[in-house]
Parts: C-alpha cells; sequence; structure tokens
C-alpha cells in the first residue's frame, strides 16, 4: 500500500516537485524527518512528509520564516492563528508599498527635488489622527467662526478627505497632493474670502426660502447657452445674464447695475480659482467618490459675459 511505502531523498523530491537539495536541508533542520533508513544509510521518508513539505512549500511561497513554518509543521502554533499575524502583516507591506509608489510616481511626474520628495514621503506616511489634524486645520482656517451657519458644517463634512486603510496608490497620491494644497497659505485665504462672501450673500436680501449659491445657480442657469453653443458676447446670451444677474441682485437687495455686475464677476473669478476645482478633483479620488462636475465652463462663460456688460 502506498501509506507504507519509503521514499529516498530523490524519489521525495520528485513527487514534491521540489529540488534535492530543498528537501536535504528540511531535514537537515528537522522540519521532515526520516521514517527510517535503507540498509546503506539512506534516509527514506513515509507518505506524510509529502504532505509536510507540500504544506512548507505553500508557506515558504507565502512569505514565512522557516522557524513559524517548523511549528506549525509540529502543531505547535495553529495555521489559521498564522495566517491571520501573516495577512496583517502582509497588508501593513502593502500599504508601504502602495505609499512608496506613489511617492515615488508623484516625484517622477513633478520632476520634484529631493526636498520635495521628502515633503511628500512625510504627508503620505501620516496616521490618520494626523491626517484628521492637518485637514480640521484647514478647514477650521477656511470656515472657523461660522458657528451660525449650520450649512457650512454639511460643507465641511463634504469636503473632509479619508484615506481608506487599504488605499490604492492613486488616493494616496492624491491624498498627498490634497494635503499640499491644503496647506498652501493663499488656497486658504481664496477659500476664506468665498466663504465669508457666501456668508454675506445668506444673511442679506429678501429672496425667499433657503439660499442658494450664486454658482449654482450661474451653472443651472448658464448650463442651456453652453449647450447651444451661445457666445457670451452675443445679444442671444442677453436673457440668460439676465436672469443669473437678477438672481444675485435679489440676493443682495440691491438694483442691477454696473458696480453689482462688476462685484458678480469678481464673485465668480474666485469660485473659479482652479486650485479650488482641484481640490474636490482630488477629494473625490481619495473618498472614492465619483468625479465631480465641472463648474469652470460656466464661470468662464459668465465672467466673460459680465465683463462685455459691464464696459
Amino acid at each position: 500500500m502506498e501509506g507504507d511505502a519509503l521514499y529516498s531523498i530523490g524519489e521525495l523530491a520528485r513527487r514534491t516537485g521540489l529540488t534535492v537539495k530543498t528537501v536535504r536541508f528540511y531535514s537537515d533542520r528537522g522540519i521532515v524527518v526520516p521514517a527510517d533508513r535503507s540498509p546503506a544509510g539512506y534516509r527514506l521518508y513515509g507518505i506524510d512528509a509529502v504532505a509536510r513539505l507540500d504544506l512548507v512549500r505553500t508557506l515558504r511561497e507565502l512569505g514565512l520564516d522557516l522557524t513559524t513554518i517548523r511549528k506549525v509543521v509540529d502543531s505547535e502554533l495553529s495555521l489559521p492563528e498564522v495566517a491571520a499575524a501573516h495577512a496583517e502583516a502582509l497588508a501593513v507591506q502593502i500599504r508601504v508599498l502602495r505609499l512608496r509608489r506613489a511617492v515615488l510616481t508623484a516625484v517622477a511626474e513633478r520632476g520634484s527635488t529631493p526636498e520635495e520628495m521628502e515633503f511628500m514621503h512625510r504627508l503620505a506616511r501620516l496616521s490618520e489622527d494626523e491626517r484628521r489634524r492637518l485637514i480640521g486645520e484647514f478647514l477650521d482656517a477656511v470656515f472657523g467662526g461660522f458657528d451660525d451657519a449650520p450649512a457650512f458644517a454639511g460643507v465641511m463634512r463634504s469636503m473632509t478627505p479619508e484615506l481608506p486603510d487599504d488605499a490604492e496608490a492613486e488616493q494616496v497620491q492624491a491624498w498627498v497632493e490634497l494635503a499640499e494644497l491644503s496647506l498652501d497659505p493663499e488656497f486658504r485665504a481664496s477659500a476664506r474670502q468665498l466663504a465669508e462672501e457666501q456668508i454675506a450673500e445668506q444673511v442679506r436680501g429678501d429672496v425667499g426660502g433657503p439660499r442658494r449659491d450664486i454658482a449654482g445657480v450661474v451653472r443651472e442657469q448658464v448650463g442651456p447657452a453652453l449647450g447651444a453653443g451661445i457666445d457670451p458676447a452675443s445679444p442671444q446670451a442677453d436673457p440668460f445674464v439676465s436672469a443669473f444677474i437678477g438672481h444675485y441682485a435679489r440676493l443682495l437687495s440691491r438694483p442691477d447695475d454696473v458696480d453689482l455686475r462688476r462685484r458678480l464677476a469678481a464673485r465668480l473669478s474666485g469660485v473659479n480659482d482652479p486650485r479650488r476645482e482641484r481640490y474636490l478633483q482630488l477629494l473625490a479620488v481619495v473618498n472614492g467618490w465619483p468625479a465631480p462636475e465641472s463648474l469652470a465652463p460656466a464661470l468662464d462663460w459668465s465672467v466673460q459675459a459680465l465683463r462685455v456688460r459691464t464696459t
């Protein structure tokens, strides 16, 4: 019967697909033990050695060290416990590799200096608490002091990145760029100004119901003009321009005049800051959200239309 058969090292190597040298190595270290010896003194192994060597090969391919493998095959450690611990260790290694890949990819694409690379590396390695603190400081710089404006609580939540533990390299790279952007003093100042202007618009005017962000109104009302390919400087654009100017005038309880149009053009230009749109794009990547719709086409069209009508 096969269960009673004994195998030489060469035969055991052929049955397991290992080399003779490897089988001898495992035998010398007591991972597989001979069941007997031939009359000439050569080691002979039972069928259980085949199963042990198959297990050893699999565990080695999975990266376990020989000391741990010996404890598993000798039943000193349970295989599920070892597998769970090793899987956890591999998860950490995978995350580290993703971080390294993200930083190196960014360095290659940007042509970064060693100092910039070190800075990006530090951002990528921040813990979850450190990431939250960094973004919290940014959001406080932008929205701090607006506790009486409940709408901003939702905005702050919607602007908070949540990098998952198993983040892909693309998400890590997006996080690094987003973190850099959030630390940019000029971007913070620009975002703060937009928040202050929005607060001022929300507490003024005689528009019934909830105050709508002017950028959203412009996108909605200018969309058909963009779709129809209407030139913002042409007379055909007048009804669309009048619609969003009228909304802004009612919002501020002011007449439609040159000063109002210039103010609105400046407001929309501020909203059209490419850093703001980039932040939202990166945020979507980090959080695994769909890519946001760009406001730039509608805002560009509106600003051009306003400038033509204020000269």
